[in-house]
C-alpha cells in the first residue's frame, strides 16, 4: 500500500513526458505571408494537448501527496521522486511551451524563421529556476505548511495556461496579441523564475486543521478561483496565480 503514492508520482512524470512530446510536435504550424511581408500563424493543437497533460500532471501531483499522508507513506524516497517528476512536468515541459511560443512570436516578424536560437534559449531559464527551487526545498525542513518561493507546479500551470488561452482566442485575439509578444514572454520567464528562487513567504495548500480561522486564506483563494473561472475561463489561471501571490504576502502570518 505504501508504494501506491510512488505509482501516482510516476504517473505525474509520464504525463510530463507526454507534454514534452506534444510541445515538440510543431508540424501543424500554418504560416501565412501577407502582402506587407508580415507573417501570421495558427496555434498548433499539439500545444493545447501539451497544456492539458501538464494540468493532468498537476492533479496527480496533488493526489499523490494526499495519498502519501493518508496512507502514512511519506519518506525520503517519495520526496526525491516527487521532485524529479515535478522538474519534468512543471519545469521542462512548460519550458518547451515557452520555447515554441517564442518561436511563434518571432515568426510574426519579417525573416522571423531565420531567428538565431540564442533568442529562444531564455525559455529554459524557467526549468533551471524550477530545478533550483526543488533542490532547495528538498534540503529545507522548515517548509511544511508554507513555502519559501512559489512552488514549481503553480508556476508551471501559469505557463500551461498560455496555449489554452491562445487556442480559444479570447477577446477577439487581443489577449493573443499580448501573449505572443516576445517581450511579454521574456518578462513572464523572468518574473516566474524569480518568484520560484525567491524566499518570499508563499502559502501551501495543506490543511493544518479544519478550522475556518486557520484556513481562511485558502478558502478565499478557492472562492476567487471559482468566480474567476466563470468570468474569465482559462485566463482565470494567471488571475488566480496573481491573487495567490498577493494573498500569501498580505496574510503571510496566517499562511505559514
Amino acid at each position: 500500500m505504501k508504494k501506491i503514492p510512488n505509482i501516482f508520482t510516476l504517473l505525474n512524470l509520464m504525463f510530463g513526458c507526454c507534454a514534452i512530446v506534444f510541445a515538440l510536435q510543431t508540424e501543424q504550424i500554418t504560416i501565412n505571408q501577407a502582402d506587407d511581408s508580415s507573417t501570421s500563424f495558427s496555434v498548433p493543437e499539439r500545444l493545447y494537448f501539451a497544456a492539458i497533460c501538464i494540468a493532468i500532471a498537476a492533479c496527480i501531483d496533488f493526489l499523490d501527496g494526499f495519498l502519501a499522508r493518508l496512507l502514512n507513506a511519506t519518506g525520503d524516497m517519495g520526496k526525491q521522486l516527487d521532485s524529479l517528476s515535478d522538474v519534468v512536468s512543471f519545469g521542462v515541459a512548460p519550458s518547451m511551451i515557452l520555447f515554441q511560443f517564442l518561436r511563434l512570436s518571432y515568426m510574426q516578424q519579417q525573416n522571423g524563421l531565420e531567428i538565431n536560437i540564442a533568442w529562444l534559449l531564455p525559455a529554459f531559464l524557467f526549468a533551471c529556476a524550477g530545478a533550483y527551487r526543488l533542490a532547495r526545498f528538498n534540503i529545507d525542513t522548515t517548509q511544511t505548511y508554507g513555502f519559501k518561493g512559489v512552488p514549481i507546479p503553480a508556476a508551471g500551470l501559469v505557463i500551461a495556461s498560455l496555449p489554452l488561452i491562445a487556442f480559444y482566442n479570447y477577446y477577439e485575439g487581443k489577449v493573443n496579441t499580448l501573449i505572443f509578444n516576445k517581450w511579454f514572454l521574456y518578462t513572464i520567464i523572468a518574473v516566474l523564475s524569480y518568484l520560484m528562487i525567491s524566499t518570499l513567504p508563499i502559502m501551501g495548500m495543506k490543511f493544518k486543521d479544519y478550522t475556518l480561522k486557520n484556513n481562511m486564506p485558502k478558502l478565499l483563494l478557492l472562492i476567487l478561483a471559482v468566480i474567476a473561472a466563470i468570468l474569465f475561463k482559462w485566463i482565470a489561471v494567471p488571475v488566480v496565480f496573481i491573487a495567490y501571490i498577493i494573498l500569501s504576502l498580505a496574510l503571510k502570518n496566517k499562511t505559514t
